[in-house]
């Protein structure tokens, strides 16, 4: 190596290749799980932001150095909540049916651990996460479309899967941030609309938005349920025309 140059810094293990620490008796006993669980209670409770290493040793009544020898940041925390998730999910059992069913699957287990950990869709969308439960559901997924006629080629898989699952993240976070906007000005979203009412009808009065008056007397505004369906619907076939044609 020439003089003066120093040798790059050696890649710090995943947090999955990291074994787990020998458990304590005293002065009380931890678990990968058990430090899982508490951020999980928190986040579930508090919100994501609120998740911290020392607020995770102070629920389980340790201090905060004990949790290092399991994560040394709170990114290798967050990524195991997200895998803890993913087991969850994959609680549902095996992923079956025609592709549309399929699709529909995915669809409906992720917008559901969206809707029990509203904080889980914030952790989504990024890069892929590498963990045991969540490499085991990505397979599952891929598999399972990749054995229907139709979608012999995995560059398909992948576009339908991707397609399905950003769907599914740009819902859950619309609606995470409804719920968000609620608790934040302590108005539900009839309260809000009627708040705001007056300044529209005005803005709509002037003539320069006639398509949004459109969406405001004409449009049938479903539940939030419907609309996830009839966008589901809409990206399902626009999947088939494109993938089967």
């Amino acid at each position: 190596m020439p003089v003066g140059k120093k040798e790059p810094k050696a890649t710090p293990p995943l947090i999955w290749e990291r074994p787990e620490p020998t458990k304590r008796k005293a002065p009380g006993p931890l678990s990968r799980e058990r430090i899982v669980r508490a951020a999980m209670a928190i986040a579930d409770k508090q919100g994501l932001g609120e998740v911290s290493l020392r607020k995770v040793a102070a629920r389980l009544k340790a201090g905060p150095m004990r949790l290092y020898g399991y994560t040394e940041t709170k990114e290798g925390l967050l990524e195991m909540m997200v895998d803890a998730v993913y087991g969850e999910i994959a609680e549902a059992g095996p992923i079956r049916g025609t592709w549309r069913q399929v699709l529909r699957s995915i669809a409906h287990r992720t917008r559901e651990a969206a809707r029990t950990h509203d904080w889980f869709v914030e952790l989504l969308g990024g890069r892929l996460h590498f963990g045991p439960n969540a490499l085991a559901h990505w397979e599952a997924s891929l598999a399972a479309l990749a054995a229907a006629p139709g979608f012999e080629d995995i560059d398909s898989v992948l576009l339908a899967v991707g397609t399905v699952n950003a769907y599914v993240v740009g819902a859950a976070r619309r609606e995470a941030s409804e719920l968000s906007a609620e608790i934040e000005t302590g108005m539900n979203e009839q309260q809000w609309q009627d708040a705001t009412w007056p300044y529209l009808e005005r803005m709509i009065e002037t003539g320069r938005f006639p398509t949004i008056a459109r969406v405001v007397h004409d449009a049938k505004h479903p539940s939030s349920d419907v609309a996830f369906e009839r966008g589901l619907d809409c990206v399902i076939e626009g999947i088939g025309a494109r993938v089967l044609r």
